[in-house]
């Protein structure tokens, strides 16, 4: 046998083949949501993967004010933030924070999953989370999917 039947391949910036995909958040579980954005943005649902490129498609979140969480964590749970003075420690619910800013709750949890790398930070770019129904991406004709025909 002289030549290999099959090759590795190697997806770099250029070649990669990137797609828009809308999800919509309505009563989806927010952990649940957040994996499989995360699995995504980083490309792993494609037959390319490659570790070391950014390969993933760009995702559009749609309604992400209507994000379920199981369970006393909407009151229970807390983000703990600290503002760098003495005494200066926050602490809010996702109860609050769906009051004042819906999209934040979604992109921590995806931030969460993604790598703690410059190519993770350049990934979490590729998310972009809107509180209601309407998205200015409409040119970028984004692929509609459910969360359960994910793999």
């Amino acid at each position: 046998m002289d030549s290999l039947s099959y090759k590795t391949i190697s997806v770099n910036a250029a070649s990669a083949d990137k797609q828009w995909v809308l999800i919509d958040a309505t009563d989806a579980v927010l952990g649940r949501l957040a994996s499989q954005v995360a699995k995504i943005l980083r490309g792993k649902n494609k037959p390319s993967f490659t570790p070391n490129a950014d390969c993933g498609d760009n995702v559009i979140i749609i309604n992400a004010e209507k994000v379920r969480l199981t369970g006393n964590k909407m009151t229970d749970k807390v983000y703990v933030r600290h503002s760098g003075y003495p005494g200066g420690q926050r602490f809010t619910t996702p109860a609050e924070y769906l009051q004042k800013k819906p999209t934040f709750i979604i992109e921590k949890a995806v931030k969460g999953m993604l790598p703690r790398t410059r190519l993770g930070a350049a990934q979490l770019k590729n998310l972009k989370v809107y509180a209601g129904a309407e998205h200015p991406h409409a040119g970028q004709s984004p692929k509609t999917i459910k969360l359960n025909e994910i793999k």
